[in-house]
């Protein structure tokens, strides 16, 4: 909506974050509206950079930025130990108030260099098993079946159709 200003995300976990977004739009519109948050697990990070993914590093890094920080900072760390998930939490809340949150999660791993093109953010690291590749070596149409963006939002979708 021209003019409207997303909030700052204060949240200590995704669903607040989705949450915070969803609120101040349902707000502006008095539309039911959706809003979201994701970001990149890593468990030989403790989950980092998590709910920062976006930010990770700082404000002066772009995603290469950001994907040459994360190599840098699992650099050593064996195959089997770069296991990484995206989450994504989707909020959808009625102008009555009624707030509703679903979640999609995709399982991978990080590999030791960029490969692809497609997509975006950490999108050449994260290897994705059944597709044998990395998602930035994937179609979008691909990825968006499997992605947790896609699983959250065919969630999303259900709740408001169901």
């Amino acid at each position: 909506m021209p003019g409207a200003t997303l909030p700052e995300e204060t949240g200590a976990t995704y669903a607040e974050n989705a949450l915070i977004k969803a609120r101040a739009a349902v707000r502006v519109t008095g539309a039911t509206a959706l809003g979201d948050d994701s970001g990149i697990e890593v468990d030989a990070l403790d989950g980092g950079p998590g709910l920062h993914s976006a930010r990770w590093g700082g404000p002066d890094l772009d995603d290469d930025g950001r994907n040459a920080l994360l190599l840098e900072r699992l650099r050593g760390v064996p195959a089997e130990r770069r296991t990484a998930r995206y989450r994504c939490v989707i909020a959808v809340v009625e102008p009555g108030g009624r707030e509703r949150v679903v979640e999609g999660a995709v399982e991978g791993r990080i590999t030791e260099t960029g490969r692809g093109a497609g997509g975006f953010g950490y999108d050449p690291l994260f290897f994705y098993p059944p597709f044998g590749c990395t998602f930035g070596e994937v179609s979008a149409e691909a990825k968006h079946r499997v992605s947790h963006r896609g699983v959250a939002a065919r969630a999303a979708r259900a709740l408001l159709t169901g």
